[in-house]
């Protein structure tokens, strides 16, 4: 139960932070610098794009995606021009169109709902039966 409601939770906030800087982001142009890579659990090498771009206020911003993926693809890779949508009190908040994560959030979510309902059906018919 505390692993569906973990999940749950990381995959409801992420979505509602994602659906918050749609509503209410700004749109820049941007430009990929880099990638930073990172490990994953299984050993795997992930690839996160670094964006560089121009705030509103003139700021330069360069932030590094929280997505990373196995390969960069062609979209993503040094020097690509891409759509930036950030929150212009914290431009720390932010995604690359097309690398939001979107989908990974509703794999959590949809995960911890039926981790978090089966574990309380099991419970219930426990109880019930007891």
């Amino acid at each position: 139960m505390t692993l569906g409601i973990g999940f749950l939770t990381f995959g409801v906030l992420d979505l509602r932070r994602l659906r918050s800087l749609r509503r209410e982001g700004v749109t820049a142009v941007g430009r990929i610098v880099r990638h930073t890579a990172s490990e994953g659990s299984e050993g795997g090498t992930f690839y996160h794009p670094v964006a560089a771009w121009t705030s509103r206020d003139g700021r330069a911003c360069e932030h590094t995606s929280r997505f990373g993926r196995g390969t960069v693809p062609k979209a993503f890779r040094v020097g690509a021009s891409v759509t930036v949508r950030y929150d212009p009190e914290d431009p720390r908040r932010f995604f690359i169109e097309g690398m939001d994560g979107k989908v990974v959030d509703l794999l959590f979510t949809v995960l911890g709902s039926l981790l978090t309902a089966g574990t309380v059906t099991v419970l219930l018919v426990r109880l019930v039966t007891l």
